[in-house]
């Protein structure tokens, strides 16, 4: 196994790495940044899009020729030949301090992100279902932080962690109609170095990968939610994971370079790097694209 720095542009808080198998193209962004970055598997041809407003997650629009995006205050589309954003739905405007966090796309083309507490102090968020008509249904709620939003292979679980709750959870999914039902604790995280569940992914073996942000943690876990593997990464503020490349064998990290409260640590030089893991011996899953 090699860890090494794959691009160094110090995002302020990295996060959603996402391999587009189509282009065979790398998307991550810069949460307080507001940028939203592509690049080749190896780390090439950076492209880079400034964005109105805070970023929680990005998912790549069916055509291929923009984004659906999760700003702060509502869904966006982004025009990768104009850098245009226009504005799908506003989400949660009674709810000014809240903003749209992490989220992914499922196999039918739904866009899943949630919202978060901006001081990450309260259970002011919820977890919403963008459809590819754009109607806008709410799924969840009574949540500090969403993140890692994450499906089995078999569509049959949809995985989710409130950061500060101390586990990451799972649904029965029905990918017929998009909906959860059944929640259980699926696994405690360690948090006994501060860390809490960040980013999360699932391999082509049905095991999940998060990201133990303020850690320097990966964790893998098995379908039955027994840690199988710890990865000690060379910064604390680990962010997400994303297996990608062109044989889907190389994971993605992304991180932070400043935390957003001053609670939290601090990192090294290599803080905000997006980081490439291979020789793993793993591979992912191809992630679909939004449905529209």
């Amino acid at each position: 196994m090699k860890i090494e720095v794959l691009v160094d542009v110090k995002t302020t808080l990295g996060e959603g790495p996402l391999w587009d198998v189509e282009q065979q193209r790398l998307y991550w962004i810069d949460a307080s940044g507001m940028r939203v970055f592509r690049a080749t598997a190896g780390g090439t041809e950076i492209r880079a899009w400034d964005i109105p407003s805070r970023v929680g997650s990005i998912a790549i629009r069916k055509d291929g020729r923009g984004a659906i995006c999760s700003l702060a205050k509502g869904f966006h589309a982004l025009d990768f030949a104009t850098g245009d954003s226009t504005l799908i739905a506003e989400i949660e405007p009674e709810r000014p301090t809240n903003w749209i966090n992490d989220g992914k796309v499922d196999r039918r083309g739904r866009f899943f992100a949630g919202t978060m507490d901006s001081q990450e102090s309260g259970p002011n968020g919820a977890l919403y279902r963008l459809d590819p008509d754009f109607k806008v249904t709410k799924v969840e709620s009574g949540i500090i932080v969403s993140n890692g939003p994450c499906w089995s292979p078999d569509d049959k679980v949809f995985y989710f962690a409130d950061s500060w709750s101390g586990e990451i959870w799972a649904y029965d999914y029905d990918i017929a109609r998009g909906t959860l039902a059944n929640r259980r604790t699926f696994t405690k995280v360690n948090t006994a170095n501060g860390g809490a569940a960040d980013g999360s992914t699932v391999d082509a073996e049905g095991c999940l990968w998060n990201a133990n942000v303020y850690d320097s943690r990966l964790y893998r876990y098995t379908p039955d939610g027994k840690v199988d593997r710890v990865i000690e990464m060379p910064v604390k503020k680990v962010t997400s994971v994303m297996f990608g490349g062109p044989n889907l064998d190389v994971l993605y990290v992304t991180s932070m370079a400043r935390p957003p409260l001053p609670r939290f640590p601090g990192d090294g030089v290599l803080r905000g790097s997006l980081f490439a893991i291979t020789g793993l011996g793993i591979k992912g899953i191809p992630e679909p694209r939004f449905g529209a």
